[in-house]
């Protein structure tokens, strides 16, 4: 800093450019910079300089120094971290538009569209014209402009590391506002772009103003712990010893914790041990060479199993690859290691500013660094996407303070509507922590308002399911013709971690306000559906199910289960089997002794025209198998004689007791008995079990015309969304 006042002053002065063309104030800007780009034209920022410094003189900082030490500064941090010349003529003129009259066009017509994009990008919003909304609504102007370049964020990193670096001049709670904004919005936002050097200074100088006794105490320890011999230097000296007789090429370093880094390892472990105050950084060419590296490591020393980590066959998502270690030497001396290749280091130190902006569509044209991978990361488009639909600031600013404080990231895999999970499917990231409702809005967005359930990895599970990486996700939707989505339940909002979900629920709860009816009995948190119980009562939605004149649905509810319960008792085998299918009067079974009660086994339920066996029991009664049931072999194989049945057709119809298995969701049922009417089926009774998680379980009594219409009857049911599975009942159903 004190070079950079010298220099600034010196141009203020007036003293004579350098023989290339540059001010003296620029000389050290310009040879970092060459030093990352040696074939770097320095016009364009030779000219920057000098418009900055001209419009900015006179101003000065809180400091007492030249307002034009600020953008140098900028502009010193973003070179030494690599960044290339567009960036750098940009940050030079970073306060221009928004502290002098140079206007936008002006800097767009000397620079460059590209430059001016970069420059308005960081330009603040006036007070006069947002009042209290000019912060968060200035941080969305710069967050949609990060969108197309994030150049933009990488120069307002670097602006606010040095204004925390000089805010000791503010008022103490000016200074703790804007800590806690940084530590909120900035500092996620340097490790999503991979900025580590600066998201480290950053934290420490946050941690030092809003938790200034830890600070205190985790310098204290630092301070101890220079005033002995670091032991560290001797287990890199044998690590460089050991790599040197294995013939590989690598520096070794060591790496002193920073002051957040220290206090969180304190908090995590107790007592800090004499190692545990840095760590040791390897540094290699290839990346083979980073496994040769840790094969060596653990062969000759006691690897920490639980320490290893992978991040260069599994980079995290802010592009970071290094491999992570630990391990115990022969003096039992613990060292944590880091092993990662020259380029994954200046990776992992710059992000973004070293690649200049990895997920542009295009380079620039300043041909220096800049990427070619299209698209951009998944955090950025979530964050995109969600914020146009959070119209007002407050929405706006909370959300972005949730969003950023998810740590990590995960990919899941949806499947294309109606394909098998397994087919995989478009990635979809998420944040660490996401749930199947996130994935819904985040594959859909306002139409997952119709979701009703999900698969993942092939198995019916819960909306409300976390997700881990890797996850194949198929999402069931309800249909989009002609109805109106049932909507999300309230609950969901328990269940959604990205801002995206919760702004499309809060929206559609607020536009669909539940009358007091609908809160009673809602009853399906994770679908947003309602139980039959609930549409039992609705009146004529209920086709083939409305109760009879003088009672409630409730009521019917009641007696179809009390009735079936009843049933099933009188209908008690001495085989163990139960009848919850009957035939009444209609295509019935008859034995060859006329005296003979002749009972259908709940076990298989034959039908017409089904193969079947009878058998006597007690009583004098005979129980009718399906020829193909596991009965039969057994009461065969114990030496039970089948007795002769035979079908019968009676002229009133056959009735069937039938289970689907659906996932819930409003209007299930009068869509089911819907399809059963136009069958020509009757219903005789309807039972609808209380949801567990998003799936429910109707149980139909039916009396149909023909029995064969019966398997017509069950593909239509099938084909009722929601629906995966219908058969003909057989036991009852144990109490879930």
């Amino acid at each position: 800093m004190k070079s950079l006042r010298r220099l600034s002053r010196a141009a203020l002065l007036g003293q004579a450019p350098r023989r290339d063309g540059l001010p003296d104030a620029m000389e050290h800007v310009a040879k970092v910079h060459r030093a990352h780009h040696p074939g770097a034209d320095l016009g364009a920022l030779r000219r920057a300089y000098v418009l900055a410094e001209s419009s900015h003189r006179g101003q000065m900082r809180k400091s007492g120094d030249p307002y034009i030490t600020h953008p140098l500064a900028v502009t010193l941090l973003l070179a030494q971290l690599g960044a290339e010349t567009t960036t750098l003529t940009a940050s030079l003129l970073h306060d221009t538009v928004e502290d002098t009259d140079v206007t936008l066009e002006q800097v767009r017509e000397e620079f460059g569209e590209e430059v001016g994009y970069l420059v308005d990008g960081v330009t603040k919003l006036e007070k006069v014209d947002y009042g209290a909304a000019a912060e968060p609504e200035t941080f969305r102007k710069m967050l949609v402009a990060t969108g197309n370049d994030v150049r933009v964020m990488s120069i307002k990193l670097a602006d606010r590391l040095h204004n925390m670096r000089t805010l000791g001049v503010m008022r103490p709670e000016k200074q703790v506002r804007i800590a806690k904004v940084t530590r909120d919005v900035l500092i996620p936002l340097a490790e999503r772009l991979g900025v580590q050097a600066l998201k480290s200074e950053l934290e420490d100088l946050t941690f030092a103003i809003l938790h200034p006794e830890e600070h205190r105490l985790a310098r204290e320890l630092i301070a101890e712990h220079t005033k002995e011999p670091d032991p560290l230097t001797g287990v890199a000296t044998s690590v460089r010893r050991l790599l040197r007789e294995a013939d590989i090429a690598a520096q070794v370093l060591i790496r002193p914790r920073h002051t957040v880094s220290v206090h969180r390892l304190r908090l995590k472990r107790g007592e800090l041990g004499p190692c545990d105050f840095g760590r040791l950084l390897i540094l290699v060419e290839e990346d083979a060479d980073c496994y040769a590296v840790l094969g060596e490591l653990h062969t000759c020393f006691t690897p920490l199993v639980a320490e290893f980590k992978d991040f260069i066959a599994s980079p995290k998502f802010n592009l970071y690859r290094s491999l992570h270690t630990a391990f115990a030497d022969e003096e039992g001396r613990v060292a944590e290691v880091l092993v990662r290749t020259r380029e994954m280091h200046r990776v992992a130190e710059a992000g973004v500013i070293a690649l200049g902006d990895p997920h542009r569509a295009s380079a620039s044209g300043t041909g220096e660094g800049e990427g070619t991978e299209p698209g951009g990361p998944g955090w950025l488009s979530r964050l995109l996407e969600w914020q146009s639909h959070a119209t007002d600031t407050e929405t706006f600013w909370a959300e972005l303070r949730d969003e950023l404080a998810q740590d990590g990231e995960i990919t899941v895999y949806c499947a294309a509507p109606g394909a098998a999970p397994a087919s995989g499917g478009g990635a979809l990231p998420l944040p660490a922590g996401a749930t199947c409702v996130d994935a819904a809005y985040a594959q859909y967005g306002e139409a997952a308002h119709r979701c009703i359930g999900v698969r993942v990895n092939g198995r019916l599970t819960a909306l409300s399911t976390v997700l881990k990486d890797g996850d194949a996700v198929q999402l069931f939707m309800e249909p989009a013709v002609g109805t109106v989505p049932s909507g999300p339940s309230p609950e969901w909002l328990e269940h959604a971690r990205t801002p995206a979900a919760r702004i499309a629920i809060r929206q559609w709860l607020a536009a669909h306000p539940a009358t007091p009816e609908q809160v009673s009995t809602r009853l399906v948190p994770l679908a947003g559906v309602s139980s039959g119980a609930d549409v039992l009562g609705e009146g004529p939605a209920e086709e083939g199910a409305a109760p009879p004149a003088g009672r409630t649905g409730a009521e019917t509810h009641h007696d179809s289960r009390t009735s079936a319960r009843r049933g099933e008792c009188d209908r008690g085998a001495a085989d163990g089997t139960t009848g919850s299918g009957s035939w009444e009067g209609a295509a019935s079974v008859v034995a060859e002794d006329p005296r003979a009660v002749v009972r259908l086994a709940g076990c298989c339920t034959p039908v017409p025209p089904d193969s079947v066996t009878g058998f006597a029991v007690r009583g004098g009664a005979v129980t009718v198998h399906r020829d193909s049931c596991q009965s039969v072999a057994r009461m065969t194989s114990t030496g039970r004689r089948p007795v002769p049945v035979r079908w019968q057709q009676g002229a009133s119809g056959c009735r069937v007791t039938l289970r689907a298995e659906a996932l819930g969701r409003t209007h299930l049922l009068a869509d089911l008995t819907e399809i059963i009417a136009a069958q020509g089926a009757t219903v005789v009774s309807a039972e609808v079990e209380p949801p567990r998680e998003q799936r429910v379980l109707h149980t139909y009594t039916l009396q149909l015309p023909d029995a064969a219409g019966l398997p017509a009857l069950m593909r239509a049911m099938r084909g009722v969304p929601g629906v995966y599975d219908v058969t003909r009942a057989a036991r009852p159903v144990p109490a879930r």
